[in-house]
């Protein structure tokens, strides 16, 4: 009705979208509404978040019942609980030059996992090291360029990086068949080898479990 509720409580706005999918207002496209839950104590909270990944989630949300949807980063009516993340230890193969203060500097990483004895790309991230470890991994890929395809540079296979990612799914689009969702760096293992790397394997058995 192109009427604005952002500033109604939570409890009616949701009353209204729950009437609106169920009443078959959208124009009969596939939505579903988020299940409401109450528990009695916080393990009993933490317990339903761990199942999270069973539905195809990263953890839940908390939403204050009198709560408005205010824009821009506004505490205390939402709050948000992930499950422990997925971690990874991968192999940098790519690499470009970022954006913004660091687009003279190579921050955007490729990383791969071990199939049989080659490496197949696995997922990009660009977050999660500090200054400087990026300028140290800048100048190592600056010395270390063995090929360049346009903007993209190839790197022998000597950095190893531990990845952490929220969740898995099947891809065609992807050479490893697998789409990470929200990879990015937790810290540069410079006490592995590529060698110690993972295997897309075990990442698959991740993904079927």
């Amino acid at each position: 009705e192109g009427k604005d509720v952002r500033q109604e409580a939570y409890q009616k706005r949701r009353s209204l979208l729950v009437s609106l999918v169920w009443g078959g207002a959208c124009g009969g496209q596939a939505m579903r509404i988020s299940e409401v839950f109450s528990f009695s104590d916080w393990g009993a909270l933490f317990q339903k978040r761990d199942t999270a990944r069973e539905h195809g989630s990263e953890g839940l949300m908390l939403k204050h019942r009198q709560g408005r949807y205010d824009v821009g980063r506004v505490t205390g009516t939402w709050w948000k609980s992930k499950v422990t993340p997925y971690t990874v230890d991968a192999v940098l193969v790519y690499a470009q030059r970022g954006h913004g203060r660091r687009a003279g500097m190579f921050s955007d990483y490729t990383f791969a996992l071990w199939e049989e004895d080659r490496l197949v790309p696995f997922a990009k991230a660009y977050s999660g090291l500090s200054d400087q470890e990026i300028v140290r991994v800048d100048r190592w890929i600056k010395e270390n360029t063995q090929k360049k395809f346009g903007p993209v540079h190839e790197v022998p296979a000597v950095l190893v990086m531990e990845l952490a990612f929220e969740n898995l799914q099947e891809s065609s689009r992807h050479k490893s068949g697998i789409a990470v969702r929200f990879p990015r760096i937790v810290r540069w293992r410079e006490d592995k080898r590529a060698g110690d790397a993972d295997r897309l394997e075990d990442i698959r058995k991740m993904l079927n479990g």
